[in-house]
């Protein structure tokens, strides 16, 4: 069997017909190194300082400083001299690690005072929250535990692959991304079919950078007696008046039925959540088997319970982070670039063809640029794009480095819409 390279993406190599894993592996090699000899390999790249609006950035042993849009640190509280402070004091007082999981003899104070205090964030006070090593095991695992072959998960197309995988030991369907018509089919016909009905959704999604129709969503569920569960890591922190995001925008902060998210965006470091009713809750602490047998977070979570403070104590990092992504969009737009239906801080550049898009990363790449560009199967073959994410960090040089980085390519690629 042979694999034609120049139309390939790395899904056509999940499994092979006859193939066995060194032969995967091999053609597999070969392919990365195509990848690599056309300049598209802007995956795996070795950052040699952290994450910022600049980084230092290590392509084929040679370091270079780039304006950097691959992080979804929006606040920049990775960089904050507070969440800093309280991570060090973390490992002073604790140490690096808990040596446990969290049933065995891994659950220490701070993370109980970290799950009142995500949970109190959303004014959840009566629930409970559970915390996980990532955000997407708190989607994974908590989904394992709850859904079973009794139960039906009913799944917008566009959630996260962490949704999907939590879903392998239950009945799945799937409606077109905000298919209102679609989804109350779906909750018609499954009305008396299954124990449990959850919807879920994402607040935003992570490669257009749209939101759900979370309130006509939510009205659909009630409707038909089914649960929602909402995962909203890009929305916390940039949405709602307060950043408690796209449930604040909508008044349904208190009405969703599970919340989950994650602490390695808005929030700087990195974990997972997930806030429902204490007996829900109680099902994730006993019964996910991340939180049976995998470690829980480390004491540098201590960082986190203060980037959820500083989202309260220090509004102007959303101030700043909204100046930059209404400068940063019209610019692209101004240029002729489609960025979509985005309404985040998420910003595409849809191109469509996959090569033409490899191509757009590279050249980025040589102006000093930093990006990704994302391919099939994360979205559909002929809707490539270069995808953006813009934060508080950045200033204006930045992203007037970057226009000018597009205008130049599109000059010579014609990638502007017509």
């Amino acid at each position: 069997m042979s694999i034609d390279f120049t139309t390939a993406t790395f899904r056509d190599f999940e499994n092979i017909k006859d193939f066995n894993i060194a032969q995967r592996a091999e053609i597999f090699y070969e392919f990365l190194n195509f990848m690599k000899s056309n300049g598209h390999m802007n995956y795996r790249l070795q950052n040699t300082t952290g994450t910022n609006s600049v980084v230092n950035v290590d392509i084929e042993n040679e370091k270079r400083d780039y304006v950097s849009f691959v992080s979804s640190d929006y606040l920049g509280f990775t960089q904050h001299p507070k969440t800093k402070k309280a991570a060090i004091e973390g490992i002073e007082k604790y140490g690096t690690g808990t040596g446990a999981t969290p049933l065995i003899g891994g659950y220490f104070n701070y993370h109980n005072a970290l799950e009142a205090r995500i949970a109190a964030f959303f004014g959840r006070q009566q629930d409970e929250a559970a915390i996980f090593t990532t955000g997407y095991t708190a989607n994974s695992a908590t989904l394992q535990a709850l859904m079973q072959k009794e139960d039906l998960a009913i799944l917008d197309m566009a959630v996260h692959a962490s949704v999907h995988e939590g879903c392998a030991y239950t009945n799945t369907k799937t409606f077109p991304h905000n298919n209102l018509e679609a989804l109350e089919h779906i909750l018609k016909i499954s009305e008396d079919k299954f124990r449990t009905k959850l919807v879920i959704v994402d607040g935003v999604y992570s490669q257009d950078g749209d939101t759900s129709h979370i309130k006509e969503i939510y009205a659909l569920v009630k409707k038909y007696n089914a649960f929602l569960m909402v995962d909203d890591v890009h929305g916390v922190g940039i949405l709602g008046k307060t950043g408690r995001g796209t449930l604040e925008d909508t008044d349904l902060l208190d009405k969703v039925d599970i919340i989950t998210g994650t602490f390695s965006k808005t929030f700087g470091s990195l974990g997972g959540y997930v806030i429902a009713d204490k007996k829900i809750a109680s099902i994730l602490r006993f019964q996910s088997r991340q939180q049976i047998f995998s470690a829980t977070a480390p004491p540098s979570s201590l960082g986190i319970i203060k980037a959820i403070d500083l989202i309260d104590e220090e509004p102007e990092w959303r101030e700043k982070l909204w100046w930059n992504i209404n400068y940063f969009k019209k610019g692209l737009n101004d240029l002729g670039l489609d960025t979509g239906i985005t309404c985040s801080a998420i910003v595409p550049v849809k191109i469509g063809d996959p090569h033409v898009t490899g191509d757009v990363g590279r050249l980025l790449i040589e102006r000093g640029v930093y990006t990704n560009p994302i391919l099939y199967p994360a979205v559909p073959r002929k809707d490539a794009r270069i995808r953006m994410s813009v934060t508080a960090r950045h200033e204006k040089e930045h992203l007037d480095k970057t226009l000018n980085a597009f205008e130049d390519i599109n000059n010579k690629l014609h990638i502007a819409k017509k």
